[in-house]
């Protein structure tokens, strides 16, 4: 079957690989026949919640790798951002950005930077988010403040 896209982005900090992360990816490799993978570094984490757990760019790294093997999944190439516009102003190949409900309007500025530079805007694909048992959705927040686990299940107390 034909991809809806030639080249796709998506970007994030990937940390504690969730089930929200991987609905994300397998979006992205669903419609794009190359998958570019934003991840961004350790300085750029530095002021978001629990800042201090979320686990260093080489683990984040290796765990992304790790799911893309199990999953098949061969084309695609990650590349560690500093911003969270990346490179995705730069590419003019870049056909699509595939985002989350949560993260549409850094879809929004990713165009706008490339419209500042003169390249034509990303197609927007958006996913909704994944359900917790706790709330609306699974993030690595909550992961990360121990209250969910990596499926969104309550953490028992006590436990790791």
């Amino acid at each position: 079957m034909r991809k809806r896209y030639r080249k796709v982005v998506v970007g994030g900090t990937f940390d504690r690989l969730h089930l929200g992360h991987k609905a994300l990816l397998r979006k992205a490799f669903e419609v794009g026949e190359y998958v570019y993978i934003g991840l961004t570094s350790d300085e750029m984490i530095r002021d978001k919640p629990y800042a201090e757990k979320i686990l260093p760019y080489e683990l984040r790294l290796k765990d992304l790798l790790k799911f893309f093997e199990v999953n098949g999944y061969s084309n695609y190439r990650i590349i560690k951002i500093r911003t969270a516009i990346g490179f995705a102003d730069k590419m003019k190949s870049l056909e699509a950005i595939v985002v989350s409900e949560e993260t549409y309007k850094g879809a929004l500025i990713v165009n706008r930077a490339r419209k500042e530079k003169g390249l034509k805007p990303l197609e927007i694909v958006t996913i909704g988010l994944v359900r917790s048992s706790l709330g609306p959705k699974i993030s690595s927040s909550l992961i990360r403040a121990g209250l969910i686990d990596p499926l969104g299940n309550p953490r028992k107390i006590g436990s790791p």
